[in-house]
C-alpha cells in the first residue's frame, strides 16, 4: 500500500545480545519531515500485521488529521510464551523466564538503534507501548516496571491471569496473580497512564462463578489496584466491546480509539 502520509518498511531486523536472535520489526514512519522528535509507538505481536492491519489503522488516523507518529511493531517467534510476561517473576509454568530480556531488548538496543535514523523523542512522555493477550501483559508490564521510559501502556484482552500457582496448587485469586501482585506492592509512579480493553466474548471461563467472565474479572480488578495506590479515573481507561472477542478483529476495531487516546496531549 502507499500513502501520501507515511512509508513503511517492512521486515527491518535487529541482531539482539539479550535474546541472543535476531528481532524482525516493522516501521510505519511520517513523511512529512520533523524537526522535533516524535510520539513513539510500540507494538508486540508486529508479526500479525496481515491480521491487524496497522497500515489501515494509520491511513484512517491520518485522514482524520491525526498527530504524526512511530510505529514500531515487533515481531515475536516461538519463543513467544517465553519472552512476553512479566519480568523477573515467572508463571507457575516458567513460562516468562526471558521477559527481562525482551524488556532490555527493546530499551537497551531496539530504541537506541532507531534513534540514529528516526527522530524518536527520549521524552517518557512521548513514548507508548501496547498489546493483545499476553503481549498486552506484556506492554502493562514493561511500562509498569520503566516509567523513565514509556508513559502509556495499551493491553487489549491481557492475558492478566498470568500466575504463580495452578489451580491444582491451590491457586489463590488474591494471591497469585502477578501483574496484580506487583501494583499491589509496589509504589505509585507519577506519569503513567493505562487503556485496558475487554471483549464480553473473550472467553466464557468465569472462575469464582461471579457472572463475570475472567478477562473482565482480571482486568477490572487490576483498575482497582492502580485506584488503590493513587492512580485517579484520569490516569485508566477501561474499554468494554459488547460482544467483542478475543482476536484481531475485535482488536483492529478499536485501534483507532486506543490510537486516539494514546497520542493526545496530555
Amino acid at each position: 500500500m502507499s500513502s501520501k502520509f507515511f512509508q513503511i518498511f517492512r521486515k527491518q531486523t535487529l541482531n539482539s545480545t539479550h535474546l541472543q536472535r535476531s528481532v524482525t520489526f516493522d516501521l510505519i514512519v511520517p513523511k512529512q519531515q520533523s524537526e522535533e522528535p516524535l510520539p513513539t509507538l510500540f507494538v508486540n505481536d508486529g508479526q500479525d500485521w496481515d491480521r491487524l492491519a496497522p497500515h489501515l489503522i494509520c491511513e484512517e488516523h491520518y485522514k482524520k488529521g491525526g498527530k504524526p507518529f512511530i510505529w514500531i511493531g515487533i515481531h515475536t517467534n516461538e519463543r513467544r510464551l517465553r519472552e512476553y510476561g512479566t519480568a523477573h517473576i515467572s508463571d507457575y509454568k516458567g513460562r516468562g523466564d526471558l521477559a527481562h530480556d525482551y524488556t532490555k531488548f527493546i530499551i537497551e538496543e531496539l530504541k537506541p538503534s532507531l534513534s540514529h535514523t528516526l527522530p524518536l523523542s527520549t521524552k517518557p512522555q512521548s513514548n507508548f507501548i501496547c498489546g493483545f493477550s499476553l503481549g498486552g501483559l506484556s506492554a502493562f508490564d514493561i511500562a509498569w516496571e520503566h516509567p523513565d521510559i514509556f508513559s502509556k501502556a495499551g493491553v487489549f484482552s491481557g492475558s492478566l491471569w498470568w500466575r504463580t500457582k495452578s489451580y491444582e496448587a491451590g491457586y489463590e485469586q488474591d494471591l497469585d496473580r502477578i501483574i496484580h501482585n506487583k501494583v499491589k506492592n509496589g509504589p505509585y509512579k507519577p506519569g503513567l497512564q493505562f487503556w485496558c480493553e475487554c471483549g464480553t466474548n473473550d472467553e466464557t471461563e468465569d472462575r469464582n462463578n461471579n457472572g463475570i467472565i475472567d478477562s473482565i474479572d482480571d482486568t477490572l480488578e487490576l483498575i482497582e489496584e492502580l485506584k488503590k495506590i493513587g492512580y485517579s479515573e484520569q490516569d485508566i481507561c477501561y474499554v468494554e466491546v459488547e460482544g467483542g472477542e478475543h482476536n484481531f478483529n475485535t482488536w483492529q476495531a478499536v485501534f483507532p480509539q486506543f490510537l486516539e487516546w494514546v497520542l493526545e496531549t496530555r
